[in-house]
């Protein structure tokens, strides 16, 4: 599945020249307006999230709605100034020398389209290589923007889907072989081939379980990131390990992990609902 990135080059070009202008706090009181402009006009993404509030089995109303925009926005904005002044912000990571241990040998790094996953990229927490897979469709005006600001990583690569299945495929068994980190999402399955159907909040719901075929493969340990954002340019990344019993079956040790996976998933979410922006009904059945 891909899902067009919301916005427009106009209008975040306008922003981050706001910003360099009167700095961030002018910026982050700025997406007030904007976010209640959406508010105003985007009936399709207010129908979707009163479906996934309704899911979780949480109240919605107009000020939730708001909420739920105006934190988008600032997560949006946020993609694009700390590509371009990763100092000013903070990524608070709990256990830090253990995520360290862990991610300086080959990983398997699995966000979600939650909270701060774009802007983390920009402080990684690890010299080791990150080789992030994506495929996201992104409007070209919005594109160059960011590749005008965005000051190069030397240890991050993104491996772009669009490329086919075979040369991806062999990007990331080079990337692993090499002891790289592999960055890939588990909330949006990127063809039919990887959908994989289970329960989530007592729904049917499809996520992506190429990232744990690639773990039983390869004996890749799984560490799942989620960005939360916590205040003006501050996020806690909170991790935990998933290990697949590589004693299993290919078959039941993926089952088990992704079962996993979403009950953890379904516990942040319980917790930060205003930070997931899958802006789409994620439990329609075709």
């Amino acid at each position: 599945m891909t899902v067009k990135q919301r916005g427009s080059g106009w209008s975040i070009k306008l922003v981050f020249n706001l910003y360099k202008l009167f700095g961030y706090k002018f910026v982050y009181f700025l997406m007030y307006p904007v976010s209640f402009f959406y508010f105003l006009l985007a009936s399709n993404v207010k129908y979707s999230l009163k479906k996934y509030y309704k899911t979780l089995g949480l109240e919605f109303n107009n000020w939730i709605y708001f909420e739920h925009l105006r934190m988008f926005a600032i997560c949006l904005v946020d993609r694009f100034i700390s590509k371009y002044d990763s100092n000013s912000y903070n990524f608070i990571y709990e256990e830090k020398e253990t995520i360290l241990e862990i991610m300086n040998s080959k990983t398997i790094l699995l966000f979600s389209h939650f909270g701060g996953w774009a802007s983390s990229s920009s402080n990684p927490v690890t010299k080791n290589r990150i080789n992030i897979v994506m495929h996201e469709v992104i409007l070209d005006s919005i594109k160059e923007i960011e590749n005008s600001i965005e000051k190069k990583l030397s240890n991050i690569h993104v491996i772009d889907q669009s490329m086919g299945q075979i040369p991806v495929s062999i990007e990331i068994a080079n990337a692993i072989s090499n002891n790289e980190i592999i960055a890939i999402m588990a909330d949006r399955p990127t063809s039919d081939k990887y959908k994989y159907k289970t329960k989530f909040f007592g729904k049917d719901a499809y996520f992506n379980k190429n990232p744990f075929k690639i773990s039983y493969k390869t004996r890749t340990p799984i560490l799942c990131c989620f960005v939360v954002n916590t205040g003006l340019q501050k996020y806690k990344v909170e991790t935990i390990k998933l290990n697949l019993d590589f004693n299993l079956k290919e078959k039941e040790a993926i089952e088990i992990a992704i079962k996993e996976y979403v009950k953890l998933f379904e516990d942040i979410l319980l917790k930060y609902p205003n930070q997931w922006f899958n802006f789409y009904n994620f439990w329609e059945s075709k």
